[in-house]
């Protein structure tokens, strides 16, 4: 019997929680049905027996609080909401709990933007881990000991797990599943739960927003440049011209405060305004290539998929419905 607690932080996601214990509970369900005994003890855990969230709309009532909770195989961390600080804040003392629990044999999976609370005990460091994709950059800046993978939407690291944004938490649901049972059992969850069951990425899902949470105004100035002139074709030199920098201070600069080199920046400014022409406008793909400054179809092609995990036709044919007509 594998023993699981889902935390219920102050500010959680109450689908965050509710969903992982529906998940593990159905599996019990699942094995009754086949005459086989349940694999899985789940309790709700909190600071408090009763966790008031959504602004106070919902209540959730634990089954223990940390003293008190069996000694769990799996910690599941739940999404957090709101102000980020104050989460963290509200949250604190789950933090030495969480380590205890780890160093003693537990693993442990964060859902979505449970992974800032993760990261708070300092298990990640020098590890992958997943969150939102909208969140990479806060995260990046709170955690730069942590290897952040915003395009995975599941990572596995030494018995610590992580997810990407929102709903995606379900695909590391069904890995853990499938780890604890089989992939039998994982595949009929798959199809009761109506999921996706090898969804890798959440690359098509994201929008990229160019990290400037940082203290370089140089460097904010060159990325607002590069956002408003993507079309052009521009090199190196003449940026670090333009702004008045040599090109190896340039460069050493631009990627530590954007974690991108600056073609990487300049291709992902290109591909997230081709993205946006590929979801709304009636233009061709070569059309698009075309307005936002790429001449090579391959080179588009290779770059966009790199980007988004998906063709730039398969883009279209997903997000634009005039595609479909």
């Amino acid at each position: 019997m594998k023993h699981i607690a889902i935390l219920v932080p102050e500010t959680a996601v109450v689908e965050a929680v509710a969903d992982p214990r529906y998940i593990f509970t159905a599996i019990n369900e699942f094995l009754k049905s086949a005459d086989k005994p349940p694999v899985f003890y789940v309790q709700l855990v909190g600071l408090s027996p009763e966790v008031r969230v959504t602004d106070g709309l919902f209540s959730i009532h634990t089954d223990a609080v940390l003293s008190t909770a069996r000694k769990p195989d799996l910690i599941i961390i739940p999404a957090v909401s709101g102000n980020l600080d104050t989460a963290m804040r509200l949250n604190r003392d789950f933090v030495p709990w969480i380590v205890e629990q780890y160093k003693s044999g537990a693993e442990v999976a964060s859902l979505c933007l449970g992974a800032f609370l993760l990261a708070e005990t300092g298990l990640v460091n020098g590890k992958s881990c997943s969150t939102h994709w909208l969140f990479a950059n806060e995260f990046r800046s709170r955690y730069p000991d942590v290897d952040l993978v915003d395009n995975k939407i599941v990572t596995d690291e030494n018995g610590l797990y992580s997810s990407g944004g929102a709903n995606s938490y379900w695909n590391l649901l069904l890995y853990l599943v499938e780890k604890y049972t089989d992939r039998e059992m994982a595949i009929l969850a798959s199809k009761f739960f109506v999921l996706d069951i090898d969804r890798s990425s959440q690359s098509p899902f994201s929008i990229f927003k160019g990290q400037k949470i940082h203290n370089d105004p140089d460097i904010v100035r060159v990325q607002e440049f590069i956002e408003s002139n993507y079309q052009d074709k521009i090199t190196v030199d003449e940026l670090c011209e333009k702004f008045g920098i040599a090109r190896r201070t340039f460069e050493r600069r631009f990627k530590k405060a954007t974690n991108n080199t600056v073609l990487e920046y300049w291709q992902r400014v290109k591909i997230e305004a081709a993205k946006r022409q590929l979801e709304m406008s009636r233009k061709t793909v070569g059309e698009v290539m075309y307005e936002v400054g790429y001449n090579d179809t391959k080179a588009f092609r290779d770059i966009f998929k790199k980007v988004t995990s998906m063709s730039p036709v398969d883009y279209r044919n997903k997000y634009n419905k005039e595609a479909l007509n």
